[in-house]
């Protein structure tokens, strides 16, 4: 059984995905031009919010309330199949937004005979588009979604996990890990979306860790890491 490809899972994400190509043209078009300006780069963009983040991430989020800042449809097939793969019961992720990955992760946990997902939101307008989407999804009774800061709602999420998605402000990646690393179930899939932050690159990547980590080569460009819990905890 595959939700994705047609029906009411694969009608809503067709929708939503034009819905966020729409509505996060504009934030886009900024970000390029300040890559594209006289001395910028990629690099220079990345560390300057990562700086602002910094300084107070809930205000920089704050900012883009409007923004569906979604997964693309590529990689939202890849959330799908890795969900699959490792035959995900408990799914935590950091950054619901709109829910577009929540939708990918759900229909995973129901094509795979059912489960639980954990999200977490810092936005409460979107947390209620994101409680709607999967209603029409039809997705809405396996998910679970907190709204407030992730180092506070995510601190018990009943079990162990074995998938985990962070895709939420930059900053957070590392704190939010190992804030969750004594429920990662061993091969735990950890999925960073703009895994931008070089100290949560560094140590996921360090083997002493207990992470298996590489640079995913899907969506060039936004960072995506992949990395799979290889040690034993708790």
């Amino acid at each position: 059984m595959n939700s994705l490809i047609e029906g009411l899972v694969a009608d809503t994400l067709d929708k939503l995905h034009r819905d966020a190509e729409a509505s996060d043209r504009d934030h886009i078009e900024a970000m390029m031009a300040i890559i594209e300006a006289p001395g910028g780069s990629p690099e220079q963009a990345i560390a300057g919010m990562l700086a602002q983040e910094r300084t107070d991430y809930r205000r920089v989020y704050r900012d883009y309330a409007d923004n569906f800042l979604a997964v693309s449809p590529k990689y939202g097939r890849f959330l799908y199949a890795i969900a699959r793969a490792c035959k995900a019961r408990r799914i935590v992720e950091f950054g619901t937004s709109m829910g577009i990955s929540t939708i990918y992760l759900a229909a995973a946990l129901r094509d795979n005979g059912g489960g639980h997902l954990i999200g977490s939101e810092l936005e409460g307008a979107k947390v209620m588009r994101a409680r709607a989407n999967l209603a029409t999804a039809g997705l809405d009774d396996l998910v679970e979604i907190r709204e407030g800061d992730a180092l506070e709602t995510l601190k018990d999420v009943g079990g162990k996990v074995d998938l985990l998605l962070l895709d939420g402000a930059f900053s957070l990646y590392l704190p939010v890990l190992k804030m969750l690393e004594p429920r990662l179930s061993a091969g735990a899939a950890i999925l960073g979306e703009n895994a931008f932050d070089p100290a949560y690159q560094d140590y996921v990547r360090k083997a002493a860790n207990g992470y298996l980590s590489r640079a995913l080569a899907l969506d060039e460009g936004r960072g995506n890491e992949f990395t799979v819990r290889t040690a034993r905890c708790c």
